[in-house]
């Protein structure tokens, strides 16, 4: 396995240690006497100013239009980094990835979607089961299994980084709002900027900063979500080094990026998006469409799809089982391709604030997901050394 790859997912994995933590804690604070200053910090209104730049959001707005997009660009940088010089440049390990993420999506958009109309006649929130938080599946198979094979975590963080890219894109372009043409021809002018600036082999590294805020801004002010900005900005980024001798610019951002990603941005989101009063929630509200469609996508659905596809693939001879893996190991990746967790809360809560039987359908989908996948690996015998 390359050292940068392995550097993402020993960073990803402690990443996800500590996001249940946030959401233990968010869920807590909402519960307890505290209640009431959590809510008063989460709707402080905060300005942000600079220049002609002025905007006012709340701190749970800030951490989804401001740190989110963050997230998004070092996703896009890491597929980017994975698909050019890492462990998917073969086209022949590609295969069995991209596969088995259009089957962890496919098959969770469909459940939620049939769940939906059937039960209510519209379609809403089919896209909530479809993500996969890599960081908390990567924590759960590293303790469930730490012996197993490396490939097998290098497929469920591809299907990760896959799956979310497309869902986040997906909900960002269905739900555009009114949209400004001048932002919008903004946003694009500085990511052309970006592009050329890709070009220019020593380009100072400020530069690259200034661009990336100026197509955030652009983008916030458009009217399309934030998290588009991350996307577009990431493939800018160019793979070839500043100066001969030097590492990939894109790992160089990638790995400067990474730690701050896991470590803040992602648990300061967790516990904005995640906390919710366990007085005022009755489990019988969870017997309605929209949270049985969200925990039915991510438990049943997402495994079925990822394990279906690569079954196929495999039997099919159009794919090759990962290298010291079994179908119970697969068995278990596929099933911890459900928890959907942070990604999940952030396309949840596209419309604004999402309702708490969605956040705790997305906990307990999740929960599900992790131990079904656990039991499963845990049950697997150790790759062959």
């Amino acid at each position: 396995m390359r050292r940068p790859t392995l550097a993402y997912l020993r960073t990803e994995s402690g990443s996800g240690l500590v996001l249940p933590i946030a959401a233990v804690a968010a869920i807590g604070l909402a519960t307890s006497g505290y209640d009431v200053h959590y809510r008063a910090f989460l709707a402080m209104p905060v300005e942000a100013r600079l220049g002609g730049f002025s905007e006012t959001l709340t701190v749970t707005d800030w951490a989804r239009a401001a740190l989110m997009p963050v997230f998004f660009l070092v996703l896009g940088l890491q597929l980017k980094f994975e698909l050019l010089r890492g462990e998917l440049s073969n086209p022949r390990r590609l295969t069995l990835p991209a596969l088995a993420a259009l089957g962890g999506f496919g098959a969770p958009a469909v459940i939620a979607l049939a769940v939906s109309l059937i039960w209510t006649g519209r379609a809403g929130g089919w896209m909530i089961g479809c993500a996969t938080d890599g960081a908390v599946a990567l924590a759960a198979l590293m303790l469930a299994g730490p012996r197993l094979a490396p490939s097998l975590r290098v497929l469920l963080i591809a299907v990760a980084l896959i799956d979310n890219l497309v869902a986040v894109t997906l909900t960002a372009i269905l739900r555009v709002g009114a949209l400004h043409p001048p932002m919008l021809a903004g946003a694009g002018a500085a990511l052309a900027g970006l592009a050329f600036l890709s070009r220019w082999r020593r380009a100072p590294l400020l530069f690259y900063a200034a661009g990336f805020i100026a197509v955030w801004g652009f983008t916030l002010k458009s009217g399309l979500d934030p998290a588009l900005a991350g996307i577009a900005c990431a493939l800018t980024v160019p793979i070839g080094s500043r100066r001969v001798g030097q590492d990939s610019l894109l790992r160089y951002f990638m790995e400067s990026l990474h730690p701050y990603v896991a470590f803040a941005v992602l648990p300061f989101f967790v516990l904005t998006a995640s906390g919710f009063s366990l007085h005022h929630f009755h489990p019988r509200e969870l017997v309605s469409p929209a949270p049985m469609a969200v925990m039915l996508a991510l438990a049943i659905g997402k495994p079925l799809g990822v394990f279906g596809i690569c079954l196929a693939a495999i039997s099919l001879k159009w794919a090759r089982r990962p290298t010291g893996t079994t179908w119970r190991d697969l068995a278990g990746f596929a099933a911890l391709c459900g928890v959907g967790f942070t990604v999940s809360y952030y396309v949840a809560d596209a419309d604004g604030e999402a309702a708490p039987t969605i956040r705790a359908a997305v906990l307990i989908g999740s929960a599900l997901s992790a131990m079904a996948g656990g039991w499963l690996l845990g049950r697997a015998r150790p790759a062959e050394t």
